[in-house]
């Protein structure tokens, strides 16, 4: 028997072995994460670091606090990363959205839109999207329109899209769009509706019928996210639909930065799936990863949670209260691993404790900047006349499991800066200590019992193995690593 070969089907299987080639021989992709925020963005240093830990402890707290579900809470203006891709076809303009991984959600301003209360926010990253011919909106009887409805049953879904209910007991209701959802953020809210498109990332990885939602009016929130928790609606489980390989692992690499915007302007890496034969030995670098297990949390089942056994300041352990190394079933508990808050958030008996130990090694050589805390929101923070390493104790994260230890440079938990020079006080050379005191535990119940922060995550690779249930880290050399993935 002789089998036609038709142009139009060779075209397709050329198609489907390229895709299929790029996926067997590299299993991984890497995408540039931009960094959005500088110093040319505040006025001074105090301003920087008062708006980015309030931002912080207003994310933290709002996952305790707020009835709806909870998602999100965009920093803004800025300690975050972006990514962009495009939607529909034909391609929509660059889309840049803020990555985060305490959210199970992609959702974008659409025009027209219209954000109330946003004069003092961070402007659009990019325009408003204009759907394209392709999008179509999703049926109210999906499994995604229960997803962003908090698992409401497809059948109430329907009944509020005024599907008929002979339709609805006959599993008929495709013609009748999933109704608009709602969320809202610690300091904002949104309504949008769910559609479906092709997504193409900047490798040109297409994603078809990609779910994402797309919102006309915000309160506070002019950017959109791309969320990377558990979640069906996540970036990664869609991603995981067309290729296991690539969607059931993700990291990246955290450019150190210091919100000094020169070392900010090379990209940090994403890296969706993975590279084995890099893992050990990446170039001249030597990477070793230590890896600590995921905790189910049934209330929030989108937060990356670990364990966390301890904290040492120098040489002295400081164990962690029980909470931190467990999730019960109310949701309570555990430290999630969050790229969306930029300071890591401690309940206040660790915080009181990790304080105590590193004000009695540092206040011996400097002097309290109580002022300074006032106007940063950072506390303990000293001045000084020069930094000598060995006065300021290292800090070491213990994670649960054997040898998870995750030991912190300097500048990922001081930083440095100058205060004065303005005319009415004289400059200082300044320091601070940048974790935070997240609350009581009575605050703290029914939601995550700590938050490592984006800010102690640079020059660290940071792994989600979501198939192994795992996070891994390891120091790197952030910018190195993205021009080793380009070559």
């Amino acid at each position: 028997m002789v089998v036609m070969v038709t142009p139009l089907c060779l075209l397709y299987w050329l198609l489907i072995s390229t895709w299929w080639l790029m996926v067997s021989t590299s299993g991984m992709v890497s995408i540039p994460l931009t960094h959005s925020l500088s110093k040319t963005q505040f006025t001074t240093p105090h301003h920087l670091l008062k708006t980015t830990s309030t931002r912080s402890a207003t994310r933290f707290r709002h996952h305790h606090h707020h009835r709806h579900k909870q998602v999100s809470v965009p920093l803004s203006p800025g300690s975050d990363y972006t990514l962009s891709f495009t939607l529909g076809s034909p391609p929509s303009s660059t889309i840049s959205l803020y990555l985060d991984t305490g959210s199970d959600l992609v959702w974008l301003p659409c025009s027209p839109f219209e954000c109330i209360l946003c004069e003092s926010k961070t402007p659009p990253l990019s325009p408003p999207l204009n759907l394209s011919s392709s999008a179509t909106a999703v049926p109210c009887k999906s499994s995604a329109c229960s997803a962003a409805h908090s698992s409401l049953h497809s059948s109430d879904l329907c009944a509020i899209a005024r599907c008929p209910l002979d339709s609805i007991e006959m599993s008929e209701c495709n013609s009748f769009p999933c109704p608009p959802f709602y969320y809202a953020y610690g300091d904002g809210s949104l309504i949008g509706r769910l559609y479906k498109d092709s997504l193409t990332l900047p490798n040109s990885l297409s994603v078809q019928n990609f779910t994402f939602g797309c919102s006309h009016t915000t309160l506070g929130e002019p950017v959109g996210v791309a969320g990377f928790g558990f979640g069906r609606l996540s970036l990664p489980a869609q991603l995981s639909v067309v290729s296991p390989q690539l969607g059931n692992r993700f990291s990246y690499c955290l450019v150190s930065h210091s919100f000094d915007s020169n070392r900010v302007r090379r990209p940090s890496p994403l890296i969706l799936g993975r590279y084995e034969d890099k893992e050990n030995q990446f170039g001249n670098e030597l990477v070793e990863f230590v890896y600590t297990d995921m905790l189910s949390n049934p209330k929030h089942p989108y937060f990356y949670s670990v364990g966390l056994e301890g904290i040492s300041v120098g040489k002295r352990n400081i164990p962690a209260p029980e909470n931190l190394k467990t999730v019960d079933r109310r949701g309570s508990g555990g430290m999630v691993v969050d790229s969306g808050t930029t300071f890591t958030m401690l309940p206040a008996s660790l915080y009181d404790s990790v304080v105590t130990e590193f004000d009695h090694r540092v206040s011996r050589f400097y002097k309290r900047a109580n002022t300074v805390e006032e106007s940063t929101g950072l506390s303990p923070c000293y001045f000084y006349n020069k930094v000598v390493a060995a006065k300021v104790p290292a800090i070491t994260l213990h994670f649960a499991g054997n040898e998870s230890s995750v030991v912190l440079p300097r500048k990922n938990y001081f930083y440095e800066f100058i205060d004065g020079g303005d005319g009415v006080r004289k400059k200082r050379n300044v320091g601070c200590l940048m974790l935070m005191n997240g609350g009581n535990e009575e605050e703290l119940s029914g939601g995550p019992g700590a938050t490592l922060g984006n800010y102690q995550q640079q020059g660290f690779e940071v792994v989600y193995d979501l198939e192994k249930r795992k996070v891994g880290f390891a120091r790197r050399k952030c910018s190195s690593l993205w021009d080793s993935l380009k070559n």
